[in-house]
Protein backbone atom coordinates (compact mmCIF):
# COMPACT_ATOMS: atom_id res chain seq x y z
CA UNK A 1 0.00 0.00 0.00
CA UNK A 2 1.57 3.27 -0.87
CA UNK A 3 1.62 5.80 1.79
CA UNK A 4 0.84 9.42 1.08
CA UNK A 5 2.00 12.38 2.65
CA UNK A 6 -0.72 14.49 2.37
CA UNK A 7 -4.16 14.13 0.97
CA UNK A 8 -4.78 14.61 -3.02
CA UNK A 9 -6.56 17.10 -5.28
CA UNK A 10 -9.23 17.31 -7.10
CA UNK A 11 -9.45 19.39 -10.53
CA UNK A 12 -12.74 19.65 -12.05
CA UNK A 13 -11.99 21.04 -15.58
CA UNK A 14 -14.98 23.16 -17.07
CA UNK A 15 -14.15 25.40 -20.21
CA UNK A 16 -16.40 27.71 -21.23
CA UNK A 17 -16.92 28.18 -24.73
CA UNK A 18 -18.74 24.86 -25.76
CA UNK A 19 -20.69 24.90 -29.19
CA UNK A 20 -22.71 21.48 -29.21
CA UNK A 21 -24.39 21.94 -25.92
CA UNK A 22 -24.41 25.67 -25.39
CA UNK A 23 -23.09 26.63 -21.38
CA UNK A 24 -22.87 22.95 -21.02
CA UNK A 25 -20.89 22.91 -17.76
CA UNK A 26 -23.48 25.62 -16.09
CA UNK A 27 -26.74 24.27 -17.85
CA UNK A 28 -29.49 22.89 -15.81
CA UNK A 29 -29.58 19.54 -15.56
CA UNK A 30 -32.63 18.16 -13.94
CA UNK A 31 -32.42 21.50 -11.12
CA UNK A 32 -29.12 22.30 -10.58
CA UNK A 33 -26.29 23.01 -13.07
CA UNK A 34 -24.08 20.37 -14.24
CA UNK A 35 -20.57 21.18 -12.72
CA UNK A 36 -22.96 20.95 -9.01
CA UNK A 37 -23.14 17.75 -9.14
CA UNK A 38 -19.52 17.09 -9.25
CA UNK A 39 -18.44 19.07 -7.17
CA UNK A 40 -20.71 17.91 -4.58
CA UNK A 41 -19.15 14.95 -4.79
CA UNK A 42 -15.81 15.81 -4.90
CA UNK A 43 -16.28 17.45 -1.74
CA UNK A 44 -17.31 14.16 0.08
CA UNK A 45 -14.26 12.74 -0.55
CA UNK A 46 -12.36 11.68 1.90
CA UNK A 47 -9.03 11.15 0.05
CA UNK A 48 -9.19 15.19 -1.00
CA UNK A 49 -8.38 17.83 0.78
CA UNK A 50 -9.06 20.50 -1.79
CA UNK A 51 -11.31 21.06 -4.96
CA UNK A 52 -10.71 23.19 -7.67
CA UNK A 53 -12.94 23.94 -10.46
CA UNK A 54 -9.91 24.69 -14.14
CA UNK A 55 -12.04 26.97 -15.63
CA UNK A 56 -11.50 30.37 -18.32
CA UNK A 57 -15.02 31.47 -17.67
CA UNK A 58 -15.98 34.14 -15.06
CA UNK A 59 -19.26 32.79 -14.81
CA UNK A 60 -18.48 29.08 -14.72
CA UNK A 61 -16.29 30.36 -11.63
CA UNK A 62 -18.93 32.28 -10.03
CA UNK A 63 -21.19 29.30 -10.14
CA UNK A 64 -18.30 26.76 -9.14
CA UNK A 65 -18.04 29.29 -5.57
CA UNK A 66 -21.31 29.09 -4.77
CA UNK A 67 -21.40 25.45 -4.72
CA UNK A 68 -18.42 25.31 -2.34
CA UNK A 69 -15.48 25.10 -4.74
CA UNK A 70 -12.40 26.87 -5.36
CA UNK A 71 -11.27 29.00 -8.32
CA UNK A 72 -7.84 29.97 -7.68
CA UNK A 73 -7.20 32.26 -10.89
CA UNK A 74 -8.86 31.58 -13.97
CA UNK A 75 -7.14 29.13 -17.13
CA UNK A 76 -5.52 31.48 -19.67
CA UNK A 77 -6.64 31.67 -23.14
CA UNK A 78 -4.08 30.05 -24.53
CA UNK A 79 -4.86 26.53 -22.53
CA UNK A 80 -8.71 27.20 -23.60
CA UNK A 81 -9.00 26.59 -27.06
CA UNK A 82 -11.11 23.87 -28.79
CA UNK A 83 -7.90 21.62 -29.67
CA UNK A 84 -6.31 22.31 -25.98
CA UNK A 85 -5.07 19.43 -23.83
CA UNK A 86 -6.35 18.57 -20.37
CA UNK A 87 -2.57 17.84 -19.26
CA UNK A 88 -1.23 21.22 -20.23
CA UNK A 89 -3.82 23.08 -17.84
CA UNK A 90 -2.98 20.22 -14.59
CA UNK A 91 0.39 21.01 -15.24
CA UNK A 92 -0.19 25.08 -14.94
CA UNK A 93 -2.35 24.57 -12.20
CA UNK A 94 -0.06 22.46 -10.03
CA UNK A 95 3.00 25.09 -10.90
CA UNK A 96 1.04 28.36 -10.20
CA UNK A 97 0.05 26.24 -7.05
CA UNK A 98 3.69 25.21 -6.02
CA UNK A 99 4.89 28.80 -6.67
CA UNK A 100 2.19 30.72 -4.55
CA UNK A 101 1.26 28.83 -1.91
CA UNK A 102 4.18 25.54 -1.74
CA UNK A 103 1.10 23.39 -2.21
CA UNK A 104 2.65 20.25 -3.91
CA UNK A 105 -0.47 17.55 -3.65
CA UNK A 106 0.67 13.84 -3.58
CA UNK A 107 -1.73 12.84 -6.24
CA UNK A 108 -4.47 14.51 -8.68
CA UNK A 109 -8.18 13.61 -9.00
CA UNK A 110 -9.76 14.41 -12.21
CA UNK A 111 -13.56 14.44 -11.98
CA UNK A 112 -15.08 15.33 -15.71
CA UNK A 113 -18.19 17.55 -14.88
CA UNK A 114 -19.77 16.10 -18.42
CA UNK A 115 -20.52 12.41 -16.11
CA UNK A 116 -23.52 12.87 -14.02
CA UNK A 117 -24.17 9.17 -13.83
CA UNK A 118 -20.78 8.71 -11.94
CA UNK A 119 -21.72 7.10 -8.25
CA UNK A 120 -19.21 7.37 -5.17
CA UNK A 121 -18.83 3.34 -5.55
CA UNK A 122 -17.15 4.05 -9.06
CA UNK A 123 -14.46 6.65 -7.48
CA UNK A 124 -13.90 4.12 -4.00
CA UNK A 125 -12.85 1.25 -6.62
CA UNK A 126 -10.15 3.68 -7.91
CA UNK A 127 -8.53 4.64 -5.11
CA UNK A 128 -8.63 0.94 -3.76
CA UNK A 129 -6.97 0.11 -7.03
CA UNK A 130 -4.58 3.39 -6.96
CA UNK A 131 -3.59 3.18 -3.31
CA UNK A 132 -3.02 -0.74 -3.36
CA UNK A 133 -0.98 -1.67 -6.63
CA UNK A 134 1.77 0.11 -8.58
CA UNK A 135 -0.28 1.68 -10.64
CA UNK A 136 0.43 5.93 -11.41
CA UNK A 137 -2.53 6.09 -13.18
CA UNK A 138 -6.06 4.38 -12.11
CA UNK A 139 -9.21 5.61 -14.62
CA UNK A 140 -12.17 4.02 -15.57
CA UNK A 141 -13.69 2.51 -18.30
CA UNK A 142 -16.45 0.61 -20.09
CA UNK A 143 -16.61 -1.95 -22.28
CA UNK A 144 -17.78 -1.62 -25.77
CA UNK A 145 -18.06 -3.71 -28.96
CA UNK A 146 -14.89 -5.61 -29.90
CA UNK A 147 -15.09 -5.05 -33.52
CA UNK A 148 -14.03 -1.85 -34.46
CA UNK A 149 -14.31 -0.16 -37.83
CA UNK A 150 -13.54 3.25 -39.41
CA UNK A 151 -15.45 4.86 -42.92
CA UNK A 152 -13.03 6.60 -44.84
CA UNK A 153 -13.85 9.63 -47.08
CA UNK A 154 -15.37 7.65 -49.66
CA UNK A 155 -17.70 5.81 -47.48
CA UNK A 156 -15.47 3.07 -47.41
CA UNK A 157 -15.90 0.49 -44.65
CA UNK A 158 -12.75 -0.61 -43.16
CA UNK A 159 -12.41 -3.14 -40.24
CA UNK A 160 -9.66 -2.62 -37.85
CA UNK A 161 -9.31 -5.42 -36.03
CA UNK A 162 -9.28 -8.98 -36.53
CA UNK A 163 -10.91 -10.46 -39.95
CA UNK A 164 -14.64 -10.95 -41.04
CA UNK A 165 -13.55 -14.61 -40.63
CA UNK A 166 -13.92 -14.58 -37.40
CA UNK A 167 -17.15 -15.92 -35.25
CA UNK A 168 -19.99 -13.38 -35.71
CA UNK A 169 -20.58 -14.04 -32.19
CA UNK A 170 -19.65 -11.47 -29.85
CA UNK A 171 -18.42 -13.68 -27.26
CA UNK A 172 -15.84 -15.12 -29.32
CA UNK A 173 -13.71 -11.79 -29.50
CA UNK A 174 -11.43 -10.62 -27.08
CA UNK A 175 -13.40 -7.74 -24.62
CA UNK A 176 -12.77 -4.24 -25.85
CA UNK A 177 -13.12 -1.31 -23.87
CA UNK A 178 -13.36 2.29 -24.27
CA UNK A 179 -12.53 5.65 -22.14
CA UNK A 180 -15.95 6.20 -20.33
CA UNK A 181 -15.77 10.13 -20.58
CA UNK A 182 -13.93 9.36 -17.58
CA UNK A 183 -15.47 9.25 -14.98
CA UNK A 184 -12.44 9.18 -12.71
CA UNK A 185 -8.74 10.03 -13.00
CA UNK A 186 -5.92 9.45 -9.68
CA UNK A 187 -2.89 10.26 -10.92
CA UNK A 188 0.67 10.51 -8.87
CA UNK A 189 1.77 14.13 -9.44
CA UNK A 190 5.37 12.99 -9.40
CA UNK A 191 4.41 10.83 -12.52
CA UNK A 192 2.45 13.37 -14.36
CA UNK A 193 5.07 15.88 -14.55
CA UNK A 194 7.58 13.05 -15.15
CA UNK A 195 5.81 11.95 -17.88
CA UNK A 196 4.04 14.95 -18.78
CA UNK A 197 0.64 12.82 -19.77
CA UNK A 198 -1.82 11.45 -17.49
CA UNK A 199 -2.48 8.20 -18.65
CA UNK A 200 0.84 7.45 -17.60
CA UNK A 201 3.42 4.28 -18.24
CA UNK A 202 1.59 2.14 -15.38
CA UNK A 203 -2.22 2.69 -15.99
CA UNK A 204 -5.21 0.66 -14.51
CA UNK A 205 -9.06 0.85 -15.27
CA UNK A 206 -11.72 -0.14 -13.31
CA UNK A 207 -14.61 -1.34 -15.51
CA UNK A 208 -18.14 0.96 -14.97
CA UNK A 209 -21.61 0.15 -15.74
CA UNK A 210 -21.98 0.43 -19.91
CA UNK A 211 -25.65 2.25 -19.40
CA UNK A 212 -24.38 4.78 -17.06
CA UNK A 213 -21.20 5.57 -19.17
CA UNK A 214 -22.53 8.78 -21.03
CA UNK A 215 -20.57 11.28 -22.00
CA UNK A 216 -22.07 14.43 -22.51
CA UNK A 217 -20.87 15.98 -25.88
CA UNK A 218 -23.98 16.61 -28.14
CA UNK A 219 -27.90 17.03 -27.27
CA UNK A 220 -28.72 13.51 -27.55
CA UNK A 221 -26.49 12.55 -24.62
CA UNK A 222 -27.72 15.22 -22.55
CA UNK A 223 -31.45 14.01 -23.14
CA UNK A 224 -30.71 9.95 -22.73
CA UNK A 225 -28.34 11.44 -19.40
CA UNK A 226 -31.23 12.66 -17.87
CA UNK A 227 -33.59 10.01 -18.77
CA UNK A 228 -31.20 7.79 -16.81
CA UNK A 229 -30.88 9.90 -13.71
CA UNK A 230 -34.10 10.01 -13.19
CA UNK A 231 -34.92 6.60 -13.71
CA UNK A 232 -31.52 5.35 -12.61
CA UNK A 233 -32.57 3.42 -9.62
CA UNK A 234 -35.25 1.44 -11.60
CA UNK A 235 -32.60 0.79 -14.68
CA UNK A 236 -30.45 -0.75 -11.73
CA UNK A 237 -33.31 -2.71 -9.86
CA UNK A 238 -34.83 -4.17 -13.76
CA UNK A 239 -30.48 -5.22 -14.69
CA UNK A 240 -30.07 -7.04 -11.74
CA UNK A 241 -33.18 -9.00 -12.20
CA UNK A 242 -32.40 -9.85 -15.50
Amino acid sequence: MKKFTQKGLVIIPARGGSKRIKNKNIKNFLGDPLIAYTIKQAKQLKMADRVIVDTDSPQIAKVARRYGAEVPFLRPANLAQDNSLVINSVIYILQRLKKEENYIPDYIIILQTTSPLREMKDIESCWKLFKDTDATTVLTVCETHPRSYRLTRENNLILLNGSEKYSTNVQAWNKRYILNGCFVYFVETAALLREKVIITRKTKAVVCDKWRSVDLDNPEDWVIAELLYRERKSVTKKIKSI
